[in-house]
């Protein structure tokens, strides 16, 4: 990565962004803003929740992200029994009686998590260990994780049956909440065109993981305004109740507010917003067009809220 500065080396995240989403697009129909927001949080260092209703392509996206990322992908279906040693892996005894690791599938760069909220928090918690810690223990040992390492989550809205849903603080360790919905009729026919055809996509691989990194690093050492930094701390407190920032709207329908995590997401995900259009430092429009997925799991709604109606993103609306 021989860039001369920061400014070429933006100007080059740019160009290979768009042939990510041009390549991304042979496979994917519609969806722009939820490739949008996984791509923001694999180049933020973060880590994604896909929610919606099945069929809508979850894993048919990430496995394309993963083709065109050049990135190694495993998919871990998660069920009621599995256990934490399915997917960082055990120790058993080799020939010569000695005890060896058998690493899991979470040893891979981009690891699908299906239905996480179908297995016992035992296991979730293996999982959220691994995300924040970018490394796993077992016997006493501790293994890290390949690098860049990003875990996509994804939840079926509709069955609540025998499921386990994740607690607020373990939602906190995503970055961004997707919400998908269903394509439109144009996309729909698209979909349906493509897909019952036996012809195969070729997909290019327009990133190594070595440029990846690069391009992270790159990201957090974007410079940013303190008005910038300010904004977005604020907005953060307002959601909460008991501070000095506090919104009507916080009072009347929330029961609890966002944590630091959001803030500090908030200013990664901004630079990586601005980057990916060109900007050399984010403003506050890149906070904005970033701050729903970020406070949509964040901010607690109360009964009055519920009765009235009242989603978050109308909360979220409001606090802008």
């Amino acid at each position: 990565m021989n860039y001369k500065s920061d400014t070429e080396a933006i100007e080059a995240f740019v160009v290979k962004y768009n042939q990510l989403t041009t390549e991304i697009a042979k496979v994917i129909v519609g969806q722009e803003d939820t490739i949008k927001n996984v791509l923001i949080s694999v180049f933020s260092k973060g880590h994604c929740l896909l929610v919606g209703v099945p069929g809508l392509a979850k894993t048919l996206l990430v496995n394309t992200i993963a083709d065109a990322l050049g990135l190694s992908f495993n998919r871990i279906q998660f069920t009621p029994d599995l256990m934490p040693s399915d997917i960082i892996g055990s120790e058993i005894l080799d020939e010569q009686r000695n005890f060896k690791f058998i690493k899991g599938p979470l040893f891979s760069n981009i690891v699908l998590a299906d239905e996480i909220n179908r297995t016992p928090p035992k296991t979730q918690a293996a999982l959220l260990e691994a995300m924040q810690e970018r490394q796993i223990t077992t016997a006493g040992k501790r293994y890290p994780l390949d690098n860049p390492f990003f875990v996509l989550a994804t939840q079926n809205p509709i069955e609540q049956e025998g499921t386990y849903p994740l607690p607020e603080a373990q939602l906190d360790r995503f970055m961004f909440n997707v919400w998908l919905d269903y394509p439109s009729f144009k996309e729909e026919l698209q979909v349906v065109k493509l897909t019952t055809t036996n012809t195969k996509v070729e997909l290019n691989k327009i990133l190594s993981a070595q440029e990846i990194v690069f391009f992270q690093d790159l990201i957090r050492k974007m410079p940013v305004a303190d008005n910038v930094i300010e904004y977005a701390v604020k907005l953060v407190n307002k959601t909460r109740l008991n501070s000095e920032f506090s919104a009507e709207v916080t009072k009347k329908y929330l029961q609890w507010g966002a944590g630091p995590r959001a803030s500090q997401y908030l200013i990664i995900g901004a630079k990586c917003h601005a980057a990916i259009n060109g900007k050399f430092s984010p403003d506050i429009e890149d906070v904005k067009a970033i701050v729903t997925p970020i406070l949509r799991h964040r901010i607690v709604r109360n009964y009055k809220s519920e009765a009235e109606g009242v989603s978050v993103e109308d909360i979220i609306k409001q606090l802008l």
